[in-house]
C-alpha cells in the first residue's frame, strides 16, 4: 500500500515495470504499475479520461455539472469495456460499438465519423479503447490511424492488449505496437501467455500524475514520511492493499530470461500458423477468421450439409464432444453470424506432438460426427 510498509515491493514492482516496458518496446516516458486484471486496468483507464477530461470535477462533485461524455469501442472488444463504462458512470447507452472490417478490427473510418456526429449532438468524446487481439478473433485494431484520430480531438486512447500484448516481446511482432506513441494507457496480462501465474496484469499510463490524482487520498493515519519522493501505489489504481505481484513475475524473468520467453512465444505462434494451414487446406474445415499469432477460429464444414443453422448445430456438438474427451479443451464464439471453435495454442508446456494429436482428434470427431448423421 505505502513504499514505507514494503518498500521492497514497491522498488521490485518499479523494476519489474520498467523491464517490461524495455522489453515490449514501448515508447519511453511510460510509467507501469501491477493491477490485477485487464478489467481492472480498463476501469482505470476510463477513470482517469473522466477525470482528465472534467478537470477532476466529477471525484470532487459527481456528474452534477458534467458534460454527456461517450467512449468508442469496436463489435469485438471484450465484455469489460462495457462493465467498466457502467461502473465509471458513463452509461451504456454512451458506449458506441462500431463496425469491424474484414479481419474484424475497428475501422477508422467509422470512428472519425461517430466522434464527429457526436460532437455535432452537443456531447464530449471521452476515451476510445483499441484491442490489441480481441478475445474472440485476436483482431488487431490499427492502433496509428486510431491515435490520430484520438489526439485531433482530444480523446483518452486506451490500448487493451491483455491477451495479446506478450506478442510483442519478439520485435518481429511489434508491428502490432505501430503507432504506440498515441497511447494515453496499456495494458496486457503476463498471466495469460508469459508464464506467470494468475493474477498480472501490467498497466502502462503516459501520464502517472493523471492516474494518481485520480486515486490518491491521504488522511492522516497514512501520511508517511518521504512523501513525493517515493511512489505509494495506493494512489495508482483501486485497490490500497495490494498483494507482492511483482515477486511472481521476477521468478519468471529470472528463471526463463527474455530470450527464453521470446523463445516460447515463437514456438506457440509456428506451431498455431502451422495448424491453420492445416486446416486452411483440409476441404472439410474452414477458417472463419486470419490467425494473426496463436489463436485458431475454425469450424467443420460436413458434406452434404449447406443450411447455416445446421452447420452451427454440428459444431457445438463437435466442440462439445473434444472437450468432454478430457484430452483438449477449446471455446467457441461467433464471428458474423456463424459458430466459430477457437484453440489457442499457448499452454506453457505445449509441445508439436500435443498440437498434432489435438488435429488428429478434431477430425477423427469430426468424421464421427458426420457417419453417424448428427
Amino acid at each position: 500500500m505505502s513504499w514505507v510498509t514494503s518498500p521492497a515491493a514497491t522498488e521490485l514492482e518499479e523494476r519489474m515495470m520498467e523491464w517490461l516496458g524495455q522489453m515490449l518496446g514501448l515508447p519511453s516516458g511510460f510509467r507501469g504499475v501491477i493491477q490485477d486484471t485487464a478489467s481492472t486496468a480498463t476501469l482505470c483507464s476510463i477513470l482517469s479520461a473522466r477525470e482528465a477530461r472534467s478537470d477532476f470535477s466529477v471525484n470532487e462533485r459527481g456528474f452534477t455539472a458534467a458534460p454527456r461524455f461517450t467512449a468508442y469501442c469496436s463489435t469485438e472488444t471484450h465484455s469489460s469495456i462495457e462493465k467498466g463504462i457502467k461502473i465509471a458512470g458513463i452509461g451504456k447507452e454512451n458506449l458506441r460499438k462500431l463496425p469491424v472490417d474484414g479481419a474484424f478490427a475497428l475501422r477508422p473510418d467509422a470512428l472519425e465519423e461517430a466522434i464527429t456526429a457526436d460532437i455535432r449532438s452537443g456531447l464530449v468524446p471521452l476515451c476510445v479503447v483499441a484491442a490489441l487481439g480481441t478475445t474472440g478473433s485476436t483482431a488487431i485494431d490499427p492502433l496509428r490511424p486510431i491515435g490520430e484520430i484520438c489526439r485531433r480531438h482530444g480523446v483518452w486512447l486506451h490500448v487493451d492488449a491483455a491477451y495479446a500484448g506478450t506478442a510483442a516481446l519478439c520485435p518481429e511482432n511489434r508491428w502490432i505496437l505501430d503507432g504506440a506513441e498515441r497511447m494515453d494507457s496499456f495494458v496486457f496480462n503476463p498471466h495469460k501467455w508469459m508464464l506467470t501465474n494468475f493474477d498480472c496484469s501490467a498497466y502502462f499510463v503516459r501520464d502517472p500524475i493523471t492516474l494518481v490524482r485520480t486515486f490518491e487520498i491521504l488522511p492522516e493515519y497514512l501520511k508517511t514520511a518521504g512523501a513525493g519522493a517515493v511512489d505509494n501505489y495506493r494512489d495508482w489504481g483501486i485497490q490500497m492493499g495490494r498483494r507482492f505481484r511483482a515477486l511472481k513475475l521476477w521468478f519468471v524473468l529470472r528463471s526463463y530470461g527474455v530470450s527464453g520467453i521470446q523463445d516460447k512465444v515463437r514456438h506457440d505462434i509456428r506451431m498455431a500458423q502451422q495448424l491453420a494451414g492445416e486446416i486452411r487446406r483440409h476441404p472439410a474445415f474452414e477458417l472463419l477468421a486470419p490467425t494473426p499469432l496463436n489463436a485458431i477460429c475454425f469450424r467443420h464444414l460436413p458434406a452434404g450439409v449447406t443450411d447455416p443453422a445446421a452447420i452451427d448445430a454440428v459444431n457445438a456438438e463437435l466442440l462439445e464432444r473434444l472437450n468432454n474427451s478430457g484430452s483438449v479443451f477449446m471455446t467457441h464464439t461467433r464471428l458474423n453470424g456463424l459458430f466459430a471453435i477457437r484453440m489457442v495454442v499457448g499452454q506453457t508446456n505445449v509441445q508439436q506432438r500435443h498440437v498434432d494429436r489435438a488435429w488428429t482428434l478434431i477430425r477423427e470427431t469430426a468424421a464421427g460426427l458426420s457417419s453417424s448423421g448428427t
